[in-house]
């Protein structure tokens, strides 16, 4: 498992390790609620709206990889592979946008599969990659050069405009 590399960091571990349980449940969340109890309606408008917005998402995902060569499982920086900034494509507009990408598919599973209780491990799942932002963009400022100028001409981190 990647995230138990020795070049891992301790925050990283854990925010890796707290995620895989909220992953299950928000699974299990909607397939209870949607299945077997059906405790939220949700509109077939609704849920239209969140598979086009996964099929988005996957879409960000598939141009933040194939511009970004450096993507890992895990936050490091790789200097034996010649890490460097990437300032093309997505990364012209936010600095983490394959996050990004992964937070639209995170509120957008709830709506696709029609269970608004799943809402809850995906708000969970958000904030961790929200932390996980923050702690990367710190870890970088540290330890990637040009870092710094890069966070000067892209100021947002997920979403432009906002942060």
């Amino acid at each position: 498992m990647i995230f138990l590399r020795k070049s891992a960091k301790g925050w990283d571990k854990v925010i890796v390790l707290l995620s895989i349980p909220i992953s299950i449940a928000l699974f299990v969340i909607s397939g209870l609620d949607v299945i077997r109890y059906q405790w939220s309606q949700t509109p077939s408008v609704l849920k239209a709206i969140g598979f086009a917005a996964i099929i988005a998402s996957f879409a960000l995902i598939f141009l933040v990889t194939r511009e970004n060569t450096f993507l890992s499982g895990i936050v490091e920086i790789q200097k034996e592979r010649g890490h460097k900034i990437i300032t093309t494509g997505p990364y012209q507009y936010v600095r983490h946008p394959m996050y990004g990408g992964v937070i639209v598919w995170l509120f957008c599973i709830p709506l696709a599969l029609g269970s608004l209780y799943a809402f809850i491990p995906s708000l969970l799942m958000v904030l961790l990659f929200i932390l996980r932002t923050f702690l990367e963009d710190k870890t970088l400022l540290r330890g990637l050069p040009g870092y710094e100028e890069y966070t000067q001409k892209v100021r947002y981190r997920l979403i432009p405009g906002v942060w």
